[in-house]
């Protein structure tokens, strides 16, 4: 999508670590337009394919699997950090490295939302080394649903993740590619 390609070099920041910061309009601050648009094109990729939840992992995907649920028309689930005190009853559980945060997290989600009669999109803003979208494959996984695939607002292929999950067969759609990053330069994957 060549608009986000131009929102990432106009408003992104490279941050040590192989980090990008897209702050100003995908995970801290919303433009809500520009997420509205991004939505239509993700839904466009997964439309007639019988999507009935879309699922993400909090906090940051919230905003983009909103989006495109609403394009759907389906309900969005997100899967909690695991501890809270209103999380309760029969749940689903993964554990998920966090490359931004340098911390393992368990992820759930209730037994009561996901079932076996689900077809699964998996939605969030970054794929990296693809630890968020296996704990929710595993989830999935646990309740029996079928997964249709994922939608990624921004890959970054130098890390590996999307690759690795199209090799395992899981269909992985990314708006967009970052194809190489250092401090100065990001390069987009095409075609």
């Amino acid at each position: 999508m060549i608009e986000l390609e131009q929102k990432i070099l106009n408003e992104g920041e490279i941050l040590p670590g192989g980090i990008l910061k897209l702050g100003s309009f995908l995970n801290q601050q919303v433009d809500t337009d520009f997420m509205t648009l991004m939505a239509k094109e993700g839904a466009k990729l997964y439309e007639g394919c019988g999507i009935t939840k879309v699922l993400t992992v909090e906090a940051s995907g919230i905003s983009l699997a909103f989006a495109v649920a609403q394009q759907l028309h389906v309900p969005m689930l997100f899967a909690k950090k695991y501890g809270a005190s209103n999380i309760t009853g029969d749940l689903y559980k993964a554990s998920v490295y966090s490359f931004t945060h340098k911390q393992t997290f368990d992820i759930v989600v209730s037994k009561k939302y996901l079932t076996s009669e689900d077809n699964v999109l998996i939605c969030d803003d970054f794929l990296a080394k693809g630890n968020a979208l296996n704990g929710l494959i595993h989830i999935v996984e646990q309740s029996g649903a079928s997964l249709e695939g994922a939608l990624i607002a921004v890959e970054k292929s130098f890390q590996g993740g999307g690759d690795l999950l199209r090799e395992e067969g899981v269909r992985v759609e990314s708006l967009a590619i970052i194809e190489s990053m250092d401090d100065e330069v990001i390069e987009f994957r095409h075609g």
